[in-house]
Order: C-alpha cells, then structure tokens, then sequence
C-alpha cells in the first residue's frame, strides 16, 4: 500500500493524467478537442507538430498545445498538433510527411535523419546555455543497488527503444561500465519516462533509467535515489521534415530561438518546466550530434 502511495505521489506531483492510445489531431481551439480518426485530411496551409511520447499523452497534450499557439503568433502560420499512436513512431511520421515539424530525441533524430533527410532546427538549452542533457539511472531509497555494477542479475527498466535518455544512453553508460545487458536479471523497454519510472516506483522493476528533470525531481522528494548519471549527451530537437519551404522553416527557427518558457511566455505556456526543453532552444551542435551517431551504431541501435 505505500508503495501504491508513492505511485499515486508522483503522479500528481508531476501533474501526469491518464492514457491515450488512439492517434488524433488537436486544434489549437481547445486540449481536449474530440479524436479524429487516423490517417486523418492534411489541411492544406496547416503544419502538423508530433513529438516522442515522454510522460503520459493526455499531459503531452495540454503541453504542447499552447507551445503550438506561440509558434501561431509568432511566425502568423497554422499549426495543428499530431500526437503520435503506442504502436506508432514520430520518425515514421515524419518519414510520411503525416507531421512536418516534431519534438524528438537525439536517437530519433539521428533515425529520422539517416532515413528521411530530417533537420534539426534547434536544440533544447540547459542552463549553462549549452545543448546538452543527461540520462540517470535511479532505484527505490531502500534499495541495496549504488552502483553500475550491483545491477548484475537485477530487473531494469529501460525507455522506449528510440529514447536516447531512457535506453541509448544508458545502454553506452553500461557498456563503458562493462555490464552488458546478459548481465542483468531481467530488462525491459517501455513506451515513456513516467512508465518507466512507476516500474520502478510499484516495486515490479530494481531500477530505471530516466531523463534528468523527473529523476531529479522523483530523487528531490525521496522517491528514489540516483544510482549514475552520465555524461552531457545533445539534447532533444525540435526537427523537420524535407518539403517544407525555406520561409517557413526560417521563422520556426527564429520563433524558437526567442522563445522565452521562464520569463515573458512562461504565463501562457501549461507545465513547461516537465518537458524536455523547459529552458528554451539554442543552436544545433552537429559534430557532438555526429559522434552520439558512432556510439548509437556501436550498441546496435543506429543501423
């Protein structure tokens, strides 16, 4: 029961709501505009914003809506978001030209990237300026593990397969730690940091790898206790899809890059600070996005 408890603590903490896995496109009207069916008309003079699943969908949504709504004043083009399905990928809709702009991880950019001719536009900023983040590996406060190395014949709970904080990263991190993943008792992927973190949480996992924010923030409250950090890897982008014309693509980037998510737009935007970019954008670096390319082939998850 207490453990169920703390379940039900983090969750609120973090503001995260139930799930949704039926595709849908959202109007900018209202964050809980009715589910259309999927593959939907591509409205003509709209661009269409996915996203990587990173908590729950429903929150996804109240997030990015009024993000969305900036870019509208901004740059006066129409935005409409498209969270992507469970089973479906962002980089397979971007592939499509389903959405034409998306929030995606370092790994699914590279993917998109090698497949489709996907660009980074701008990288999400941390607080020293830089486009760098880091991927945690975190248990419960009672547990026995404190190192890399105790988790030799335990249970892991890993991200979505293409999540750079939640399975590229942590896959490298153990590698160089030289625990390969026959070493563990027990892994798993799955779909988003908040299921990854309630594996952890309900007892049904040993440990978790997670993005830093709600790491440190599940650790803050005594949820868990961080077992490793990483090292700074690029952090998530926002990207487009080939075809899209070069006016277009321009005002995204300079709305992006004078978006202001702590000061002057923080009153309109809803839970900002949970997303991955919760400090804004800055500059793309592309030799650090190139060498992450290496280490993703050399774990197998960049063919």
């Amino acid at each position: 029961m207490r453990t169920l408890r703390l379940v039900f603590l983090c969750i609120m903490v973090i503001a995260i709501a139930g799930c949704q896995a039926t595709p849908l496109r959202v109007s900018l009207s209202s964050a809980n505009q009715a589910e259309l069916p999927s593959p939907a008309s591509v409205e003509p003079g709209v661009y269409y914003f996915g996203f990587d699943r990173r908590l729950d969908p429903a929150e996804d949504v109240r997030m990015y809506v009024p993000f969305l709504k900036y870019l509208e004043r901004t740059t006066k083009f129409h935005f409409k978001l498209r969270p992507v399905p469970r089973t479906g990928s962002v980089v397979d809709e971007l592939g499509k030209g389903t959405v034409q702009f998306a929030a995606i991880g370092t790994l699914s950019y590279l993917t998109a990237h090698k497949q489709f001719g996907v660009e980074a536009l701008v990288a999400a900023r941390n607080a020293e300026g830089g486009a760098t983040y880091r991927a945690l590996f975190v248990t419960r406060p009672d547990s026995g593990i404190r190192s890399l190395n105790d988790l030799r014949g335990r249970s892991l709970a890993l991200g979505a397969p293409t999540s750079t904080q939640g399975n590229l990263i942590p896959r490298v991190m153990l590698q160089q730690g030289g625990v390969s993943l026959s070493d563990l008792g027990a892994f798993q992927n799955h779909s988003s940091h908040f299921e990854t973190a309630n594996a952890v949480l309900s007892g049904r996992f040993d440990a978790g790898a997670l993005q830093d924010t709600l790491g440190r923030e599940l650790a803050r409250q005594g949820l868990v206790r961080i077992v490793a950090e990483s090292a700074p890897f690029p952090s998530s982008t926002i990207s487009v899809a080939p075809g899209v014309p070069g006016a277009v693509v321009e005002a995204v980037r300079a709305a992006l890059l004078t978006f202001d998510p702590t000061a002057r737009d923080k009153p309109k935007l809803y839970h900002w600070d949970q997303s991955e970019m919760p400090l804004g954008f800055t500059q793309v670096d592309l030799q650090a996005l190139e060498r992450v390319q290496q280490l993703a082939e050399q774990v197998g998850l960049l063919k």
